[in-house]
């Protein structure tokens, strides 16, 4: 039996009137929209117009969450001289990977979309997003499905970003610990992944990949 919420923290169901015609079409053109988001990999330098982050960090921090504990916590990052710090940091941990750490198969797996330790677009994108996981500490509670929690926050993210013309990157240097230093952040904070946001350079290209059709992803019973 599902407990009932206390009357006194409830609000009514927002309105999800859309109009059965409608539906199918809305959900054809979000679809067609987000298909074709890539991820992107040169950036402009060419600034975010104002308003459109928070905009967008207002949508992902309305995602759904364990016991609505919101274990998320967002850092923008704008300064170029910070960015500098960032791209410097990342990109050492990430010769250690690639060099010492990286198992074959998984180099064989990154190897036709050419990536190496060479992260330019931490510094060139206008704003890079560092997405932390939110876990217990002085101030803030034990939290639950965290990671389940902050993947879907920056789905919604990634989403938003995409509706507003943005590209993006997630971006996982591993191991994180250095962003907490690097962006004073406390140790109940763990970093999650890095988003460059922007816009594509000239001329900038992605590899021409292929999704599996449905038939393979979904099961319908």
């Amino acid at each position: 039996m599902t407990p009932n919420p206390d009357p006194a923290f409830t609000l009514p169901v927002p309105d999800y009137g859309v109009p059965a015609d409608q539906a199918l079409p809305r959900a054809r053109a979000f679809a067609r929209t987000m298909v074709d988001r890539r991820t992107v990999r040169e950036f402009s330098d060419r600034p975010v117009p104002e308003g459109v982050l928070a905009e967008a960090l207002r949508a992902a921090a309305s995602a759904p969450s364990g016991a609505n504990l919101q274990p998320w916590r967002f850092v923008v990052v704008t300064d170029p001289a910070l960015k500098r710090r960032l791209r410097v940091a990342a990109e050492a941990e990430e010769r250690v990977f690639y060099e010492r750490r990286a198992p074959e198969e998984w180099l064989a797996a990154l190897a036709p979309l050419g990536t190496d330790a060479s992260k330019p677009f931490l510094e060139t994108a206008p704003a890079v997003i560092v997405v932390f996981e939110l876990h217990r500490g002085p101030r803030t509670p034990r939290p639950y499905y965290v990671k389940e929690s902050v993947g879907i926050a920056v789905g919604f993210l990634l989403a938003a970003l995409h509706h507003a013309g943005l590209a993006t990157l997630t971006h996982t240097p591993s191991p994180m610990r250095f962003l907490n230093e690097l962006l004073d952040r406390p140790a109940e904070e763990r970093g999650y992944l890095l988003i460059p946001v922007g816009y594509p350079a000239d001329g900038a290209s992605v590899p021409d990949l292929a999704r599996k059709p449905l038939s393979e992803v979904v099961v319908w019973r």
